[in-house]
């Protein structure tokens, strides 16, 4: 009985079977199309096809044995797949939830705070660049906000490059003065 049964369901060593599948493979492709359509009725939509080719990549690399009822195993097999394919979106989304939940700011400022606060922290920082000079302002400017090179600078104002470096030195001191007191704020 049971070499009867295998003759069946594995048929790779019979000539005049298709590429050489088995038994399970040749009730899937006779199957294909209601199998299809089993999977897009349960909701799997635009996935059916991929879902489809999960399941024959499954059933073809299976080890070959004798199945009572390969037509229910297939249906099975194919419920199965569409279930793990559910619960792993669902998974994945608890877990991008979960992810952004303990990734983003305990508090946030409301837009218009926080904007008024940058608004005059940076109106005090040009403050500060002012009350240093009108040259040590102009040479922060174009060297840090504008990107023009010190020698450049020294150049356009006709100043030594060791006055250019002195009016930066002076401007971050400034600066970081300045962040040190918005920090401890």
């Amino acid at each position: 009985m049971f070499s009867a049964v295998t003759r069946l369901t594995d048929r790779t060593d019979q000539p005049g079977t298709i590429g050489g599948t088995g038994g399970l493979q040749h009730v899937f492709i006779a199957e294909r199309a209601r199998l299809l359509r089993f999977l897009r009725v349960r909701g799997a939509g635009d996935e059916a096809e991929d879902l489809l080719h999960d399941l024959w990549q499954r059933v073809d690399s299976a080890p070959r044995y004798p199945v009572a009822d390969p037509l229910a195993y297939l249906f099975r097999a194919a419920e199965n797949l569409l279930r793990d394919r559910w619960r792993s979106e669902i998974s994945r989304e608890r877990r991008q939830r979960d992810w952004y939940a303990a990734s983003g700011p305990d508090h946030v400022d409301p837009p218009g705070e926080g904007g008024l606060i940058a608004r005059e922290r940076l109106r005090e920082a040009e403050r500060t660049l002012a009350d240093l000079g009108a040259r040590v302002d102009l040479v922060f400017r174009r060297c840090r906000l504008d990107g023009a090179g010190q020698a450049i600078v020294a150049r356009e104002l006709g100043i030594s490059l060791s006055s250019v470096e002195k009016d930066l030195q002076k401007a971050a001191r400034a600066l970081a003065q300045l962040r040190a007191k918005f920090d401890a704020e």
